[in-house]
């Protein structure tokens, strides 16, 4: 495919089915990308951990503590926007290995080079194709709009990132304490936009099943009820605040 843009597939080293799926559904679009060996969690030391990961930020910003899967999802999505920003591009698209195309992907690339605006990330799938409430819609072309939700889609199955905004995260979770999507859900505090290019074209396989989660299996997870009602009466309210700052950009 000509002038598409950089594509990364986050991979484990041990999931190599996902791999050859991933493979053939990209190849059968001629689309070329680079493997990310995706970070297990699992075989990290408590030192390696705790280089990245803050128990402290973790007390406050999240109402349990992390799986070792959830946390090596984290750096591997690092490693990709270290990756956008180490090779000077202007944006990259970042795929999980559970993806699913479910149309032409050269119309979303191209549609993503005609926004005149400086957008910063882009969602191009849902989590477990679940829907939520819209904020905002503008008309792109025919075939597209760029949805504000309400709140950010959950997930990172596919998305694509702007150079600035890898920056960006980069900086703000050189120190993390809650999972990667719920930080980039958290808009107030990365300063980076998130809008959905819709309809889908990309989904995320329903039929394979989750690594972080099986990962996390041996792990105690110390969930707290009311923290967690707190935590999202409070992302609500941030929520509501931080969309009419990213209406105003899409309008």
């Amino acid at each position: 495919m000509l002038n598409q843009p950089k594509v990364f597939l986050i991979n484990l080293d041990k999931s190599t089915e996902r791999l050859k799926k991933s493979s053939e559904q990209l190849a059968a679009q001629n689309i070329q990308f680079e493997r990310i060996s995706a970070i297990d969690g699992t075989k990290f030391t408590n030192a390696e951990i705790q280089a990245h990961y803050s128990s402290q930020l973790n007390s406050k910003q999240y109402y349990r503590n992390l799986g070792y899967g959830e946390i090596g999802c984290f750096l591997s999505h690092r490693l990709a926007w270290q990756k956008i920003v180490e090779q000077k591009l202007p944006y990259a698209i970042v795929l999980e290995d559970d993806f699913q195309l479910a149309g032409d992907l050269s119309a979303v690339f191209s549609t993503i080079e005609s926004l005149t605006f400086d957008w910063q990330l882009l969602k191009l799938a849902a989590y477990q194709n679940r829907t939520r409430p819209i904020k905002a819609t503008k008309q792109v072309n025919e075939q597209f709009e760029l949805v504000l939700h309400k709140k950010p889609l959950t997930g990172c199955c596919a998305q694509a990132i702007a150079s600035h905004a890898a920056k960006q995260l980069l900086a703000i979770t050189e120190q993390f304490g809650c999972p990667v999507d719920t930080q980039i859900q958290r808009t107030w505090q990365t300063g980076v936009s998130v809008y959905s290019l819709m309809p889908f074209l990309i989904e995320q396989d329903g039929k394979v099943g989750s690594e972080i989660t099986a990962a996390c299996q041996n792990q105690v997870i110390k969930k707290h009820f009311f923290k967690r009602k707190y935590q999202q009466l409070t992302d609500g309210i941030n929520h509501y605040k931080q969309t009419k700052t990213a209406l105003s950009e899409l309008i």
